[in-house]
């Protein structure tokens, strides 16, 4: 097939999403007014937002038996290439989405799946013939290593990472603190989020950025949520205003902003603040529906939305 603008690496899975009466606290409780199922992950979610854009986009991740065809089926539904979709023996990797009544979320995730995903010699061939090779956080640390060291070599084009995840939630699953280290070396675009920026950085989201500031990285954001994020380049912060939206479900919104990010600072080379402006509007239109891609824009909504807003 023909290269593809973007190949992501790591995470699709089953979410199962239980719209609660309240978060519940420790020791506490909560009842379940809905519970759906539908696929998501990191790399597929960020995969999907890219193709809504329309980008050509492959994915590698790995797959269990019990949930290969329902996710596989989805993803290529979506408009994503599956060759290089794989599966295994062992429990797939899911997620439990606890969605409280304003929108807001907690995720707890379980299964093996894309803790066991390698990378073979066609995956490599694959990801050599990208413009872009995205991964997260959550792909398993041999997996980040290799992309890294790739990258080193010149032999992936450009690397956008996500650090998804605190440190205690990655340990034993995901990338280790040694490999984001390398990541910070050789990234085109680093991405992090509020709470796992306070446990990498070991501070908060000041200390992010003034740490990112003095690192190598040309093109990185930290994101805050309703407070929107910051955008870190040429050793100096854009501060990048949430858009306001009716929300109707906050899960996926930093893996929209994400898509739109590459689509318009790395692949379509918007100056950092109009770019950020566009990655907002792409996760405050996808807030609006329920699902990690409920409402994934395509440009010309994006456009749209931002000229009246």
């Amino acid at each position: 097939m023909a290269s593809l603008d973007v190949v992501t690496v790591g995470s699709a899975l089953i979410d199962h999403v239980y719209t609660l009466s309240n978060l519940p606290e420790p020791d506490g409780g909560a009842f379940v007014h809905d519970h759906t199922t539908t696929v998501g992950g990191v790399a597929a979610n960020v995969g999907t937002g890219l193709v809504a854009l329309d980008h050509d986009v492959g994915i590698i991740t790995r797959l269990g038996e019990d949930a290969t065809e329902e996710v596989e089926t989805t993803l290529r539904t979506r408009g994503l290439d599956v060759t290089r979709v794989r599966s295994g023996a062992e429990e797939s990797s899911y997620t439990l989405i606890l969605r409280g009544p304003g929108g807001e979320r907690m995720v707890v995730a379980g299964g093996q799946s894309v803790p066991r995903l390698r990378l073979d010699d066609t995956d490599r061939e694959y990801l050599a013939d990208a413009d872009v090779v995205f991964t997260s956080a959550y792909a398993p640390d041999t997996v980040v290593a290799e992309l890294v060291a790739a990258r080193e070599r010149g032999e992936i084009a450009r690397l956008v990472f996500d650090l998804a995840g605190p440190l205690s939630e990655l340990e034993g699953r995901g990338t280790t603190p040694a490999t984001i280290d390398r990541v910070l070396s050789v990234a085109d675009l680093f991405v992090v989020g509020e709470v796992a920026a306070r446990s990498y950085f070991d501070g908060d989201v000041t200390a992010a950025v003034t740490a990112l500031e003095h690192r190598s990285v040309p093109r990185a954001a930290v994101t805050r949520g309703d407070e929107g994020a910051v955008l870190i380049t040429d050793e100096r912060a854009i501060d990048v205003p949430a858009l306001s939206v009716p929300i109707e479900d906050t899960t996926g919104a930093g893996d929209a902003f994400t898509a739109g990010l590459v689509h318009a600072w790395l692949l379509g080379g918007a100056p950092p603040a109009d770019a950020g402006r566009f990655a907002a509007g792409v996760a405050a239109l996808n807030c609006t529906a329920e699902g990690a891609c409920g409402r994934l824009p395509d440009e010309a909504s994006v456009r749209a939305f931002l000229a009246d807003d």
